[in-house]
């Protein structure tokens, strides 16, 4: 693990290593600006070739190419020969990135209420009956949560030093 670290640190040229934390781990794979466009495009339109992610997303093609390399580099992607026979190659999500489709979704609904004054641009639907889709809290034993009855703990990969470092929570008084 330390070593992709390092990798991704050169690849992308930021990490959190001070943060016990898989937001941070994740932020390290796909938080770089374009990051998570790409993987749109990818999962919701289909995008699996250079040329159509840089046409669709007016990206600079040294910055898509880096993108894409950290992306196969990090088993998001998978980087194959195109299959039209062409010298052409297509990158394909892993299931590790299709894994953050529903990410994506969570997040498009934070745009969508809190950046986008013209209502919603996109609309994801459910091509069994065409209804709307979303992301939800869900406990395992109760179902549908609100999120301020969600608590959070230490889970097994948390360090008690990191823990004996951290502030605690303030109390109000």
């Amino acid at each position: 693990m330390q070593v992709e670290r390092r990798r991704l640190r050169k690849v992308l040229g930021k990490t959190y290593e001070r943060q016990v934390c898989s937001i941070a781990r994740a932020l390290e794979v796909v938080g770089e600006r374009w990051s998570l466009l790409i993987v749109r495009d990818a999962l919701f339109a289909a995008v699996t070739r250079f040329s159509d992610f840089q046409h669709n997303l007016g990206i600079a093609t040294n910055i898509l190419a880096s993108r894409l390399d950290a992306f196969v580099a990090a088993g998001i992607m998978e980087r194959r020969r195109a299959s039209d026979q062409t010298e052409q190659h297509e990158y394909v999500l892993t299931a590790k990135g299709r894994d953050l489709g529903p990410a994506l979704i969570a997040l498009t609904a934070w745009g969508d209420r809190w950046a986008s004054p013209d209502g919603p641009p996109i609309l994801y639907r459910h091509t069994g009956c065409g209804k709307a889709v979303r992301q939800q809290l869900v406990c395992e034993e109760c179902g549908e949560i609100d999120q301020a009855e969600v608590a959070v703990s230490p889970g097994p990969g948390m360090s008690e030093e990191y823990l004996a470092n951290r502030r605690p929570r303030a109390t109000p008084d």
